[in-house]
Parts: structure tokens; C-alpha cells; sequence
């Protein structure tokens, strides 16, 4: 082992109380970058579920759409037109929409509606644990989430409701479709969306189109313009990342979790860079010795810079193990916290970073050091 890694563990251990203040400090802001990112990451997937599982190529909506929640209309009555595209395998239409749930004990809660054809490309149910998608097509048949069993006041398949004075029936329920709005979803059949969203028969507000095998997406997607001028065509990918943009950005819940991990970083900075400086001032007559018998500047900015990495490394291990416990519990909330292995790795990398440039206040110091102290005292 290197004499100066040696050193530095020693200097980094000598005083275990202020080792463990480190430790807290590294620790709440390598978690707090963590949980900030995650929560980034798990609100993206969040408010992209819907369109990351329907069964579509390509979007058509009205101009201007901001996300998939934004239900703005469009004549439902150009589907036959659609479809006689060269290129186009089906063109179906998708109705949303909020509404009201009247529960049994006379209670009100809102509800968003998915109203979609069950018969061909859509967007229908899945995870599905208990019932069936299929038996969305029986009359006044919904499908939700187990998780609003309390937020809709069921409690499991057969439970009866009304929406918007018309009575429904749980015929299906999911595990894990979740609204990062707290609404939840219900699925029905497009021949009921219209009625539960309150619009007319002649209106939806997305087609879905599916695309044959090598079809150029682009001619499509002009063709289609051609004959809704004012409609906007996008991909999925256009309109997952239009969707996540706006909540991110347009609403700026993003900045306000990216000002989140700043501060996490600022705060474990300034932390590292005191106790560092902290350190080196306590054992400023070893540097003055070590600089007196000849040592050079190199091999002592590497003991610091091993004290800083040292700090980085254990800090982290701690904050990854509060990082996947959090992971673990919120799981199955609304907001779930998601960390991938490229963001751990960012954080690790992060963490270092950290870390080595707090070292440099440490480092001034030991620049300043005159040898001849040693012979002084």
C-alpha cells in the first residue's frame, strides 16, 4: 500500500468524531442528489406511461397540444380518410377525458377517463391481475388500479359506482398504472367514453395510427396534414418527449428537482472542503515537516487528494444503500423514485468530483506552509 494512502487513512481516521460529521454530511447530499435525479427520472416515466403503451405509430391531435392529459378535439369522422392512406394499417380513434366518480356511500372523486377500441390497435388496460381487458366490451364495465381501491371506495372486482350518472361495474383491475396526477385512471370502451367525458358522438381526441410493415412514416404523416391542416401529426417518440418537456419544464416541477440536487451538491461541497481544510490545518506541522525533509509537492496533494477520494468512497457506499432503501418503499407510490445503473454511476462520478474539488482548499493551505516552522518551534 502506498505510504501516502497510508498517511492519508490515518489523517482521515485519526479523529473518528469528525470522520462521522464527514460521513453525515456526504451522506444527506450524495441522498439528496439521488432522490432529486430519481424522482426526475421516475416523474419522465411517470407522465409518458400512457403513451409509451399504447399501440401506435403514429398521433394525430388538434394543434398545440401540450401532453397527453390535454384533451383538445378533433372530428372523429375522419377516420375512414385516414385509413385509405397508402401506408396505413388502422387509424383508431382514443377519447380521455376527466369525469366524476360517484361512489355507493354518496362520496365524489374526479377520475380520467380512457375510452379506446378494444377490437383493434388502442390503448387498453395491462398488467391486468384479476378480470379480463375483454370484458371492458360488457355493459358499464371499467377497469382500474388496485391502488385507488380507498381514492374510489371499492374493494375489488364486482364493486359498482356511477359516472356521470351512469352506473359501472369493476370488470378489471390493474397493478402498478398509476397517474402522477393522483387521478385515477379508468379504462372503458370507446362506445361509453364519449358519454362518461361528456362529448358528442362525432369527436375524439387522438387517433392512434398503426402503420403497415415498411411504411414511410413521414409520407404518412404529410399526407395526413394534407387533409387536417390544422391537426399535428407526431410520432410516439415526438409525443412521449413533447409530454415530458411540459411537465417538466412547462410546469417547472423539473427545475425545481434539478435545484434540489444543486443544493445537495453545494451543501456536501462545502462540508468536504471544511473538514479537509479542517484536517490539514491540524496536522499542518506533519505537512511542514514533510515539505522540511524533502517531500514534494506531488506526494502531498496526493495524501489529501486520497483523504478527499477516501471520504467520496465511503460516503457513497452509505448513500447507495439509502438510496435502494427508497427505491424499495416508494415502489408502489404515486411518484415512484427510479435509479438506473448509468444514474448510480453519475452519482459515483459526481460524488468524486465532489469531493477532490473540496480538496483544493486543503491543498492552498498546505501551499502556503514555509518549512523553516518546523525548526522554529
Amino acid at each position: 500500500m502506498p505510504l501516502n494512502f497510508t498517511l492519508a487513512s490515518r489523517n482521515l481516521f485519526h479523529d473518528r468524531l469528525r470522520f462521522v460529521a464527514t460521513m453525515i454530511g456526504i451522506v444527506f447530499s450524495v441522498v439528496l442528489v439521488m432522490v432529486q435525479m430519481g424522482l426526475y427520472l421516475g416523474f419522465g416515466d411517470m407522465v409518458t406511461k400512457m403513451i409509451d403503451h399504447a399501440d401506435a405509430d403514429l398521433w394525430v391531435m388538434r394543434d398545440g397540444t401540450k401532453c397527453f392529459e390535454d384533451p383538445s378535439l378533433i372530428d372523429a369522422r375522419k377516420q375512414g380518410a385516414y385509413q385509405a392512406i397508402a401506408g396505413v394499417a388502422s387509424a383508431e380513434p382514443l377519447v380521455i377525458g376527466f369525469s366524476d366518480w360517484h361512489m355507493a356511500n354518496g362520496a365524489i372523486t374526479p377520475v380520467f377517463i380512457v375510452g379506446s377500441n378494444l377490437d383493434g390497435p388502442g390503448l387498453k388496460p395491462w398488467d391486468v391481475t384479476a378480470g379480463s381487458a375483454q370484458t371492458l366490451r360488457d355493459e358499464d364495465a371499467v377497469a382500474v388500479d388496485k391502488t385507488y381501491y380507498e381514492r374510489l371506495g371499492i374493494s375489488g372486482l364486482g364493486a359498482k359506482a356511477e359516472i356521470r350518472g351512469q352506473p359501472v361495474k369493476v370488470t378489471a383491475l390493474t397493478d402498478g398504472v398509476r397517474s402522477f396526477t393522483t387521478t385515477p385512471y379508468v379504462f372503458v370502451d370507446m362506445s361509453r367514453a364519449r358519454t362518461y367525458v361528456g362529448i358528442p358522438k362525432t369527436y375524439a381526441n387522438y387517433f392512434l395510427i398503426k402503420l403497415k410493415p415498411g411504411a414511410d412514416a413521414a409520407k404518412v404523416a404529410s399526407a395526413i396534414r394534407e387533409q387536417s391542416p390544422k391537426y399535428e401529426v407526431l410520432t410516439t417518440a415526438q409525443f412521449r418527449e413533447r409530454s415530458r418537456s411540459f411537465w417538466l419544464f412547462g410546469t417547472g416541477a423539473g427545475a425545481a428537482l434539478f435545484a434540489g440536487a444543486l443544493l445537495g451538491v453545494i451543501v456536501g461541497t462545502v462540508i468536504v472542503a471544511q473538514t479537509l481544510y479542517s484536517s490539514t490545518k491540524d496536522h499542518i506541522d506533519e505537512f511542514a515537516t514533510l515539505r522540511a525533509m524533502g517531500s514534494s509537492n506531488r506526494y502531498i496533494y496526493t495524501v489529501i487528494i486520497y483523504q478527499a477520494l477516501l471520504n467520496a468512497v465511503a460516503g457513497f457506499c452509505f448513500a447507495a444503500l439509502i438510496g435502494m432503501a427508497v427505491v424499495f418503499f416508494t415502489r408502489s407510490g404515486a411518484l415512484p423514485v427510479v435509479i438506473t445503473p448509468w444514474l448510480m454511476a453519475a452519482i459515483f462520478l459526481l460524488t468524486v468530483v465532489m469531493c477532490v474539488v473540496s480538496a483544493f482548499a486543503a491543498i492552498l493551505r498546505v501551499v502556503r506552509i514555509d518549512p523553516v516552522v518546523v525548526f522554529s518551534r
